[in-house]
């Protein structure tokens, strides 16, 4: 599990290689948008063209900012003036990306853009790279903050478990009198405790009670049979466990029987 306190690289585009695939994806979600819209003036080219236009532009886009994330942006707490550092970041990338524009306008589009207007022109680039690079951030932080999350704790009820089968895979719990039978990978055994306690400890492990005394784990059921208006499951280790009318219908909902 990562840290929770990542750098700004690890919330920059890239971020990595899931960074890089990030990056490209949200690109390309950016071209298909502006080829469909047709957004500054460029309605007057077919949307193949557009849509070429585009992709080339914010995948070189992608890239040149992977390449300032990494040796630009390098190092720094992520959460110390997040947004600071995104607009930072978008005017770092907006300038050569501008005369890029600037440069495919002139040569291949044949439509040349005055130098006078350059500034308006870097105004635009970097209004679109700052909202690319603030959707970037956003699914970074989203995805740095999952990976940092505490796991869920294991259920109660494995801290029952005798020493001899810690560690294992809990199958089935069986009330025998005042004491459960425990079936589970390493074996079985028996611990003093009441079912309904058991049940209760037991949650966080996909399982149901299917009969008043069982409760049994979804991964240990090997076999289901219905017959003579009852179920039988029998479990991984050849155990045979009887399914109540009581619990059947609501085992047919969830599909185990």
């Amino acid at each position: 599990m990562r840290s929770a306190k990542a750098k700004w690289f690890d919330y920059g585009p890239m971020g990595g290689l899931a960074g890089w695939r990030r990056g490209f994806a949200i690109a390309a979600v950016a071209a298909v948008f502006l080829a469909v819209s047709g957004a500054f003036g460029m309605g007057r080219l077919s949307l193949m063209e557009r849509l070429a236009y585009w992709v080339g532009l914010l995948s070189a886009g992608t890239v040149w900012g992977g390449l300032m994330s990494r040796f630009a942006f390098p190092g720094g707490d992520a959460n110390a003036r997040p947004w600071l550092r995104t607009l930072l970041y978008a005017l770092v990338i907006a300038g050569p990306i501008t005369l890029l524009v600037w440069a495919v306008n002139s040569r291949l589009l044949h439509a040349p853009i005055p130098a006078r207007a350059l500034a308006s022109l870097f105004v635009s680039v970097a209004l679109v790279t700052l909202v690319m690079t603030a959707v970037n951030v956003l699914a970074a932080r989203a995805r740095a903050e999952a990976l940092a999350a505490p796991a869920a704790p294991p259920p109660r009820f494995l801290e029952r478990l005798p020493l001899k089968l810690r560690g294992a895979e809990v199958w089935a719990v069986e009330a025998e009198d005042h004491y459960l039978r425990l079936h589970t990978s390493k074996g079985q055994d028996l611990i003093l405790l009441r079912l309904a306690d058991a049940v209760a400890e037991l949650e966080g492990i996909e399982g149901a009670q299917v009969h008043r005394s069982w409760w049994v784990a979804r991964e240990a059921i090997a076999d289901a049979r219905r017959g003579d208006g009852r179920a039988t499951l029998t479990l991984k280790d050849g155990s045979q466990v009887p399914v109540s009318r009581t619990y059947a219908r609501l085992l047919r909902d969830r599909g185990w029987i």
